[in-house]
């Protein structure tokens, strides 16, 4: 008899054991809610809700100077980048390709601020080269390595294009045109105008005493 009392016993006991092993895996295994609900009882406070760094939070403090992602990239005067959009800055609105197709006069007609000397046309040099001839070849003529691939380039060289008002092939940079892709990015605001400041060299190299470009309004 005391040998079956202590058998149930321990089979009682390990009963117990089992359910309270099977309702505490319950409950774990639901998930972190009822823990985490617990905490909040007890501490007052909830894992789910705790300081955290966010996707592309910086806890730093930015160095002085800095400019942010989000700011313009709109320099306050000829030769500078990376300074933000400066109060007074001669930037024009912003244009859409559809109306550089459209002649929209407010991406077509925009005055050039630049005058074509020696500094313009060796910093327009630079970004041609690095932004435009592959594309549009060297000399502008429409014949870079882009078409070796197969895809055809227009000559900066044509009647077509030399009659472009300058305000014209800023905008163009700015938003791109067909398949020419907006270089806005590549080539800030005054690099635009040095660049067509460049190309008007090109276009005059190509026909000697033939001007290029419209009257600007």
């Amino acid at each position: 008899m005391g040998d079956m009392m202590s058998n149930t016993m321990k089979h009682t006991g390990s009963g117990t054991r089992f359910w309270t092993l099977l309702l505490v895996v319950g409950a774990t295994s639901a998930g972190c809610n009822p823990m985490d609900d617990a905490l909040v009882a007890i501490f007052g406070r909830s894992m789910r809700e705790q300081p955290a760094i966010q996707p592309y939070q910086d806890p730093r403090t930015p160095p002085e100077g800095a400019v942010s992602f989000a700011s313009g990239n709109f320099p306050a005067a000829p030769g500078q980048v990376a300074v933000g959009q400066a109060e007074g800055t001669p930037v024009p609105p912003p244009v859409t390709p559809f109306q550089l197709l459209t002649g929209d006069p407010a991406a077509s007609d925009l005055p050039n601020p630049i005058a074509p000397g020696a500094v313009s046309l060796a910093r327009g040099e630079v970004m041609f080269n690095r932004s435009c001839v592959p594309c549009h070849g060297v000399t502008g003529a429409g014949d870079g390595l882009v078409t070796q691939a197969g895809v055809p380039v227009r000559s900066l060289l044509t009647p077509e294009a030399r009659i472009l008002s300058d305000g014209y092939i800023y905008s163009l940079i700015r938003v791109g045109r067909g398949a020419m892709p907006s270089y806005a990015h590549q080539v800030t605001h005054y690099d635009r105008w040095h660049v067509v400041n460049y190309v008007r060299q090109l276009q005059s190299a190509a026909i000697p005493g033939e001007p290029a470009g419209q009257q600007e309004n």
